[in-house]
């Protein structure tokens, strides 16, 4: 379908190649060698997995952060008046701001961009699965306390479980954050290596050669794409009881 409306576009509105290519040389791309001769393939699957490391490093300190983050404000609501306000300011700063100066700050290194990544993986998952350890059904919640249940079994028997829907609802909507915000990092003058250095690359010659540009963007795309089916199929084997939560 896809291919349908890209093709027949360029037909029906006469869209010369070097404004939009056709999907053969988008594809072909990859065949072609680059200014040392390796493939061009190779060339961009090396970035793509530099890439897809800063993501994932990021992908989990920012949920790892967010899920501690969610656990303490649960926990206690003086808290959580007095963070989570600072919590979602952090998130009304545009990253493209921010990126520049962690990496001024880290290094051109793939920690940075892995930094940047957390910085936006951690704010689904701190309001998501607070939403969801405060989602417990009430009666639920009155069995337990008659029953003498302690507050970590309540926490562990009935908000944990409750929350796992509402966790991996944040997880599949990070996973895909991770990968733009590792891009993002990456595109400061001094990187090296990454996506997001073969996107600005690809810019600056896209009217010699637009096929490139799209083809750095099928990449990335794909990165995100896997990152979230892999965070699907976890979800698949351990919340099996009960539907997902919405996204948020």
């Amino acid at each position: 379908m896809i291919a349908l409306v890209w093709e027949g576009g360029k037909t029906l509105f006469s869209i010369p190649s070097y404004k939009l290519p056709h999907l053969h040389e988008v594809f072909g791309d990859f065949l072609r060698r680059g200014a040392g001769g390796e493939s061009w393939a190779w060339i961009m699957a090396q970035n793509a997995a530099y890439t897809a490391l800063e993501g994932i490093v990021g992908f989990v300190v920012g949920g790892i952060a967010g899920l501690v983050l969610a656990i303490v404000f649960a926990h206690s609501r003086w808290l959580e008046r007095g963070l989570l306000p600072y919590v979602i300011a952090s998130q009304t700063v545009p990253i493209l701001a921010i990126a520049p100066m962690v990496v001024v700050w880290l290094g051109t290194s793939w920690v940075s961009k892995a930094v940047i990544a957390a910085y936006l993986t951690f704010f689904p998952v701190t309001i998501n699965v607070l939403r969801g350890l405060r989602a417990v059904d009430p009666d639920a919640l009155a069995l337990m306390r008659a029953l003498a249940a302690t507050p970590r079994q309540v926490f562990l028997r009935l908000r944990v479980p409750t929350a796992l829907p509402y966790l991996f609802t944040a997880l599949r909507v990070s996973a895909t954050i991770s990968v733009v915000g590792a891009i993002i990092g990456e595109l400061p003058v001094g990187s090296r290596y990454g996506m997001g250095v073969v996107i600005i690359n690809a810019a600056q010659y896209y009217n010699w050669r637009p096929a490139n540009l799209w083809a750095a963007i099928l990449v990335s795309a794909l990165i995100g794409i896997a990152f979230y089916h892999a965070v699907a199929a976890v979800e698949r084997r351990i919340v099996r009881w009960q539907p997902l939560a919405p996204a948020i």
